[in-house]
């Protein structure tokens, strides 16, 4: 059995910890100016520079709350832009990606790491996991609804947890590349009997094997 999972694209934006937050602004506390579809994540009134090598993105949205590190995640077009390599990370999985400049209206600071293309994925609760026949951490592949241009997302991570709310999240990348209407949504479709890396199917296939 599936369901239709919805497909919200996450624009560029930046979270921030505590101590960033206070060399950027100079204040206290975050200002919710818009609840997201995840519970307990808001967009706030906050905006920053991001810059890079090669150039900068200003007006770039901050998202509460705030976390125990700082993360920027762009899209690879937006890496490319500004000059940074772009490494395809989970949230939160930071270690050995490249940093930025952020400007805030308060000050300015320098991260060594920590600027990220979010990989896709799938929020979903244990509940939509069973019915879904998934478990956290497993790459699945999604078939999106569209009109010319569906597409299949392979090597999209699940995460599973009661805090979340049933959302496949693409980047701006990923959500212009298929045409679709107001409330874009997708099925987890089964492939293989397990978790299978696209790498060895692309290899297969080259070599004959058809399965």
């Amino acid at each position: 059995m599936s369901i239709k999972i919805p497909i919200e694209t996450s624009a560029r934006h930046i979270h921030l910890c505590e101590e960033d937050y206070q060399v950027l602004f100079g204040a206290d506390g975050l200002h919710p100016t818009k609840e997201l579809s995840q519970p307990g994540q808001f967009l706030c009134e906050e905006r920053l520079t991001v810059r890079g090598p090669k150039g900068e993105f200003s007006n770039t949205a901050v998202l509460g709350p705030l976390r125990k590190e700082s993360q920027v995640e762009l899209s690879l077009t937006d890496t490319r832009k500004i000059g940074l390599p772009g490494i395809i990370r989970q949230s939160g999985d930071t270690q050995n990606t490249p940093g930025c400049t952020l400007i805030g209206p308060k000050g300015e600071l320098e991260i060594d790491h920590g600027v990220i293309v979010a990989k896709r994925h799938i929020h979903m609760t244990p509940s939509d996991a069973i019915t879904l026949g998934t478990k956290d951490n497993e790459e699945v592949f999604v078939l999106t609804k569209s009109y010319g241009r569906a597409l299949i997302y392979a090597d999209v991570v699940v995460r599973v947890s009661w805090n979340f709310r049933l959302a496949m999240h693409v980047d701006t990348d990923e959500a212009n590349a298929f045409s679709s209407d107001a409330e874009p949504y997708g099925v987890i479709i089964k492939l293989f009997d397990e978790n299978y890396n696209t790498e060895k199917w692309i290899e297969e296939v080259l070599s004959g094997i058809r399965r």
